[in-house]
């Protein structure tokens, strides 16, 4: 059982009955888990919606020979239904969604999901709005990949890690990035390089600091 607190943070909580919101905080639960944990796959049972109340998840789909492509991250705040898609039949993809950063997650089970999205009709629209929400973001995963030059690529990256934390200065390795942005760790390291040169970033081990933002932004 969740404490009502954390449940109040999902944007439909208001919009339950009474007796919506006891079997909500009776089916829910706070999961913490560790970094390069994997939660979701074809082999692992369906967690249930989730939202993550601390650290990072990433999705990504995996390739025959084992690569894989980086689709979305969730922060702080976002929901995810993809950790319920045995609850809602319009998912048919798979995908792998691992732990990036040690997380603590609040998880309302897969049955109870269910149940709430087939007798609450605002539960079911948001289900469907973040499922629309999350698309979006792999259609734009995938058309960057495909029509978008690497350089356009890193600098929208690093401009969104930029907007997320508010800070100038990014604490990560070129493997992540590489990781990150579906590119290889020497692809990463050159195009930094480059940026460096040109006086938009300055990179020293696991960080790069952004020293013109606004040129950053005019190359997306």
């Amino acid at each position: 059982m969740t404490e009502p607190g954390y449940l109040e943070k999902l944007p439909f909580w208001e919009r339950l009955t009474d007796h919506e919101k006891e079997f909500v905080q009776a089916n829910s639960n706070i999961r913490r888990y560790s970094k390069e944990r994997i939660i979701l796959n074809s082999e692992i049972e369906c967690l249930g919606m989730s939202m993550v109340l601390d650290g990072e998840l990433r999705t990504c789909i995996l390739s025959e020979e084992g690569r894989e492509i980086t689709l979305y991250r969730l922060h702080e705040g976002e929901i995810c239904v993809l950790t319920a898609s045995c609850a809602v039949s319009q998912i048919t993809f798979e995908t792998q969604m691992s732990v990036s950063a040690d997380c603590v997650l609040l998880v309302l089970g897969t049955a109870a999901f269910e149940k709430l999205i087939s007798q609450n009709i605002y539960a079911r629209c948001f289900a469907y709005e973040m499922l629309c929400e999350r698309f979006s973001s792999v259609m734009w995963t995938m058309q960057m990949i495909l029509f978008k030059g690497y350089d356009r690529r890193l600098a929208s990256f690093l401009i969104g890690e930029y907007e997320h934390t508010g800070l100038a200065t990014i604490q990560m390795t070129h493997e992540q990035i590489a990781q990150y942005t579906n590119s290889a760790r020497e692809v990463v390291a050159r195009m930094l390089k480059r940026f460096a040169a040109d006086g938009l970033v300055e990179f020293k081990r696991g960080r790069i600091t952004l020293k013109n933002i606004k040129a950053l932004q005019t190359m997306i």
